[in-house]
């Protein structure tokens, strides 16, 4: 293990400062406050590097999920998933990763912590829920294949604040782990990717040096 990845570290967030500092993130990065009586039913998972925060994500494992908060009524009435007993569900919420964490050797740790995080929950259901402008996130969860049951504008109560456009479904915990291995491969191809581009911009510098 390289040095850098040796001192990427994850730790369980428990104090009011440390929590209210994890939020302040989380709305940096996605312009989207979380209610504090929410992170505290919570498990908050910060990330470090050097000893300062640079990423992290919430395990929420029993009700109330906010990502079938804004789903509308009528989908939750005719969708079959919704008769599962929801202490079977869980949903991940707070992602994010900061620009430190930009390596795929870094990216590859921190999302396996997460799966390992998310399996030994042991639900059997993950809710997925992400901005339906962001493909990034989209890209990630397809990669679980997911089921969708819901995409469109949120149905918000008073002084809500989320994304215009949301989309929601889930994917099973094992589902979730028998494709962790496409993940893998995408960062690996990401990193090759990395590397002939850092390649031909060195190759440019020579050229123009000559």
């Amino acid at each position: 293990m390289d040095k850098i990845t040796s001192k990427l570290s994850f730790k369980t967030i428990t104090s009011e400062e440390e929590t209210s500092q994890f939020l302040d993130k989380i709305e940096d990065q996605t312009d989207v406050k979380l209610p504090t009586e929410y992170a505290n039913n919570s498990k908050i998972v910060g990330v470090f590097l050097q000893n300062e925060l640079v990423g992290g994500y919430m395990l929420v494992t029993k009700p109330y999920f906010r990502s079938l908060l804004f789903v509308p009524d009528k989908i939750k009435i005719q969708h079959p998933f919704f008769k599962n007993d929801e202490y079977e569900m869980m949903e991940v919420n707070g992602l994010w990763l900061g620009a430190a964490i930009k390596t795929p050797k870094l990216q590859y740790r921190f999302w396996m912590h997460l799966v390992k995080d998310i399996f030994l929950a042991k639900k059997k259901y993950l809710l997925l829920m992400s901005d339906s402008k962001n493909k990034n996130i989209e890209y990630i969860h397809n990669l679980t294949k997911p089921e969708i049951f819901y995409q469109g504008a949120p149905d918000l109560m008073a002084g809500d604040k989320s994304h215009s456009s949301i989309r929601v479904g889930f994917t099973t915990r094992w589902s979730l782990v028998l494709n962790a291995p496409k993940y893998f491969l995408e960062l690996k191809s990401r990193q090759s990717r990395v590397k002939k581009g850092a390649k031909q911009r060195a190759f440019n510098r020579a050229i123009k040096q000559d």
